[in-house]
């Protein structure tokens, strides 16, 4: 299953500017999908606060990933958005209660929260020892796990979540945002509503802090409805993110994990300011979406000018097809 590009858009994404005036805080920006997502609200005109741990000067993270909430706010600001670097812990309630303090000080309400904090790489020293693992049963890893896996992925959401909901409900309006893994083309369709589990991946932790956050989304949507909050978990494909770059050094490791039907960060950035400046987008409330099936919905491509659909390394699509 390949990619194709849209030629009279190239890189220029059809969302810019349309944010302008909207207040967006991003979760995990330094890097990831979290600065992806600043990026491109930035590119649609958002003032963006960008929550996070590694500042510029400070302490690298312990695998020595590039990116810093600083740069990633500089960079909102040359794409025509406003970048505000708040040094923020997600995973500590203090820490994200000082962050929307800032945002209240500031005169501004909250539009749009990205969730995109992610803990599983604390620790690690390299993607290869992140990755080793995998397959092994639980009581043969370590418990330290829990608190990267479940503190650093479904309770950051749930912080950051707390304190913006609570900014946006007298306002009637606001978006949260969420990013899941491990559903795949093929996975059957109850599971989009949020609530159902999918395929276990093989390993728990990861596996389950991903269904918290599915179910945690679900949750905020059914509660934000009718104060005119909607809660959306996206799903993306094979994003190339700093690490994922890191480790995609080889011609054969490209090949083994198909990175030829990557993505950039910004797609799912790109999804977000979308949603964020649909007026109808309580609609999709409470559900699971795929980026690539927004991004037709939307008409945006990636930076590249690509289309890019569902990933779908094994063909699993083309078989279940095959076989209706």
């Amino acid at each position: 299953m390949g990619v194709r590009k849209r030629k009279d858009q190239g890189d220029r994404s059809v969302l810019e500017g349309s944010l302008n005036g909207k207040v967006a805080v991003v979760a995990g920006g330094s890097r990831g999908a979290g600065r992806g997502i600043a990026l491109a609200l930035g590119e649609a005109g958002a003032t963006v606060y960008v929550a996070g741990r590694t500042t510029r000067g400070g302490p690298p993270p312990s695998d020595g990933a590039p990116g810093t909430i600083d740069d990633t706010a500089d960079e909102v600001t040359k794409r025509g958005g406003r970048g505000i670097a708040v040094r923020t812990d997600c995973t500590d309630e203090a820490s994200v209660e000082s962050l929307f303090a800032r945002v209240a000080s500031d005169g501004a309400g909250v539009d749009v929260l990205a969730n995109a904090v992610w803990g599983a790489a604390d620790g690690m020293a390299t993607v290869d020892e992140a990755l080793a693992g995998w397959g092994t049963p639980f009581w043969e890893r370590s418990t330290s796990e829990w608190r990267r896996l479940m503190d650093g992925g479904a309770r950051a959401y749930y912080l950051m979540s707390f304190h913006a909901a609570r900014l946006m409900a007298p306002r009637k309006r606001g978006l949260i945002v969420g990013v899941t893994d491990g559903f795949m083309e093929g996975t059957p369709e109850s599971v989009l509503d949020g609530t159902a589990f999918g395929d276990y991946n093989g390993m728990l932790l990861w596996d389950l802090s991903h269904v918290t956050i599915n179910r945690l989304l679900a949750g905020i949507a059914a509660d934000g409805r009718k104060h005119g909050i909607a809660a959306i978990t996206l799903m993306p494909g094979f994003m190339r993110t700093e690490r994922v770059e890191s480790s995609m050094t080889s011609e054969a490791a490209r090949q083994q994990f198909r990175y030829d039907l990557s993505e950039t960060t910004e797609y799912v950035g790109r999804a977000v300011a979308a949603l964020a400046g649909d007026a109808k987008v309580l609609a999709k409330s409470g559900r699971i979406h795929f980026v690539a099936d927004l991004a037709a919905e939307y008409g945006f491509t990636d930076v590249d000018g690509r289309v890019i659909p569902r990933f779908d390394p094994f063909g699993v699509r083309a078989k279940a097809k095959k076989h209706r």
